[in-house]
């Protein structure tokens, strides 16, 4: 523990999941480096980015190792595995349409628990926390039935239990488990949701993508926040005159107003928070944060402080790369029938860019280019990384 708490901040994005595990690797390059040099307190994630909260919290001890497996775990997935066709695909889409007894998606979950959820601890981070490798982790699941968002949170003694996150959400302490790592990266639709404790879960992404909140809440001072968009990077897909847009081409912007508004909404906040901080700091003298800190406290509000963001986000369309490996895929011999589908559909867009595609783009070569593209964009901020990562104060 050092006097600057800092939190690791995964967001969602279903395969640019990749993006943000490459900036992980570059994260765990640097700490493999200087062993036991690193301040890591607070691990939070949403969607895929809670997977990578969990095995990030839990492998920290071993950071090349955990570099390793991360990497193999995203470049061996395959489409074919992903979109299987069969009878159990027919068989589900009645749940799927109308509800019933039986969870249900259009894809086909068992690859990605198999790959991903596979680098999931079997104990949770339960062990992570004993050791000490961080002192809470928190991952972000939506309540179906009523829509909210769920901040699941398990901490060590001495962390204090955040008393809101905003957005509705809701605080729950809990032993996180690989259910609720899993809950929080069930997109709607696509993956059944899943169960825990008689109550469904789906995707944390839809009310709180970037879970800077809780890592503020739970008191850091420095964030590190991994992002796989970034709207002024993402190219552009045009309608031709005339032309009325594809479900592929509304569902990626769909996409990427959840996605793209929420992290730039959080680092807005973050700023503004700061800069009302810094000026009453200036009108009033020194002792302003502390004085409005305490009136905060006193109205039932959050205890608020300055908090300094290094931000990773991509340096070029990912969705440009997405469309390229679309077509690349569609011209090889793949067996899945449903695959084959399913990139036609995700082709079904306009110019040079497929956002759609960017999000849904189960592949091992695709996820390999976005991964290096990750770590080259973190490895470009490498001063920022360290002053994060080794700085004690």
């Amino acid at each position: 523990m050092t006097d600057t708490e800092r939190g690791l901040i995964f967001a969602g994005g279903g395969s640019r999941g990749a993006y943000e595990a490459g900036v992980l690797c570059a994260v765990l390059d640097r700490m493999a480096k200087r062993p036991g040099k690193a301040f890591i307190d607070f691990v939070c994630g949403t969607s895929v980015g809670a997977i990578h909260a969990a095995v990030t919290a839990h492998g920290l001890d071993d950071p090349a190792a955990l570099a390793r497996k991360v990497e193999e775990s995203w470049f061996a997935l395959d489409m074919s595995d992903v979109v299987r066709p069969g009878l159990g695909t027919f068989l589900r889409l009645p749940s799927l349409l109308f509800g019933g007894g039986t969870g249900a998606g259009l894809l086909d979950p068992s690859a990605l628990v198999e790959h991903l959820g596979g680098l999931l601890p079997r104990g949770g981070v339960s062990d992570a926390l004993k050791r000490r490798n961080v002192r809470a982790v928190t991952v972000t699941a939506t309540h179906v039935p009523t829509g909210r968002p769920v901040l699941f949170v398990q901490r060590t003694e001495g962390v204090p239990l955040p008393r809101s996150v905003g957005r509705r959400a809701v605080i729950q302490e809990v032993t996180i488990t690989r259910e609720h790592v899993l809950a929080s990266a069930a997109i709607p639709l696509l993956f059944p949701p899943v169960d825990i404790g008689g109550d469904l879960y789906v995707d944390g992404g839809l009310r709180l993508n970037t879970p800077i909140g809780p890592a503020v809440r739970l008191g850091a001072q420095r964030v590190l926040v991994v992002g796989p968009t970034k709207p002024n990077t993402e190219a552009t897909s045009q309608l031709g005159r005339g032309r009325y847009p594809s479900m592929a081409f509304l569902g990626g912007k769909m996409l990427n107003a959840f996605l793209l508004d929420h992290v730039a909404g959080d680092l807005d906040e973050l700023d503004r928070i700061n800069r009302t901080l810094e000026r009453g700091t200036e009108l009033s003298g020194p002792e302003f944060p502390e004085d409005f800190r305490r009136v905060a406290m006193k109205h039932g509000e959050p205890p608020y402080h300055p908090v300094y963001p290094t931000v990773v986000q991509p340096s070029i369309s990912v969705s440009s790369i997405a469309s390229q490996h679309v077509r690349r895929i569609r011209g090889k011999n793949i067996r899945s029938v449903a695959a084959r589908a399913l990139l036609r559909f995700l082709d079904y867009g306009e110019g040079g860019a497929s956002d759609m595609a960017s999000y849904l783009l189960f592949d091992g070569e695709y996820c390999r280019d976005i991964l290096e593209l990750g770590r080259k964009d973190a490895m470009a901020m490498v001063d920022e990384l360290d002053t994060f990562l080794f700085e004690p104060a």
